[in-house]
């Protein structure tokens, strides 16, 4: 659950984001939002050119019959158990600078699986800090990873992956430590 002052996204004197389906059970919402996003990710995603435009992309994509705003940056200010993520004023030279940088390492293509392990934990990390929309950062991150590593030529089976261990992990790169997280990585790529 994530924390807002004044949020537009939510219903009036509610926690509840604004949906769809009009579902205003947290419970119903989640159930909803786990279900449609589990079936459009197995669908092809977006083609693009690996920028920040192509990571909205497939935020919308997986989450386009959840929210209006599926693929648009969030407008207010959140955080989660008292960590503030990137100010919305600043989501879009933030994300530039993420993408530029990304493009100037070549999307992390040719490197030995530790390096690409390093440099990705590092891009999940500040790609996390920044947390460009108000619900979904988590599967579209991993989504879009996923087609990073496929184009870096380390390909991921996600079916290995630990949800718990990877919240840590994340929750550890956003105080610094992304060694965790590089592990995970390492351990997901298949060749």
């Amino acid at each position: 659950m994530y924390d807002a002052v004044d949020d537009p996204y939510t219903y009036e004197n509610s926690t509840v984001l604004v949906n769809k389906l009009d579902l205003r059970d947290q419970g119903q919402l989640d159930d909803f939002e786990a279900e449609i996003t589990s079936a459009r990710s197995t669908e092809p995603l977006p083609e693009g050119a690996l920028d920040f435009a192509h990571y909205c992309a497939v935020h919308h994509h997986l989450f386009q019959d959840v929210y209006e705003w599926a693929g648009t940056p969030r407008t207010v200010r959140i955080s989660k158990q008292g960590s503030p993520f990137c100010f919305p004023e600043h989501i879009g030279a933030q994300a530039t600078k993420l993408f530029e940088e990304l493009k100037s390492n070549r999307f992390f293509e040719g490197l030995p699986v530790t390096e690409f392990a390093a440099k990705g934990a590092h891009f999940l990390s500040e790609l996390n800090v920044i947390h460009a929309f108000r619900e979904g950062n988590g599967r579209s991150q991993l989504s879009f990873f996923a087609m990073l590593a496929e184009h870096a030529g380390h390909p991921l089976d996600l079916e290995r992956l630990n949800p718990d261990a990877m919240l840590n992990a994340m929750i550890a790169s956003f105080d610094g430590d992304e060694t965790d997280l590089a592990q995970i990585i390492a351990d997901l790529v298949t060749a």
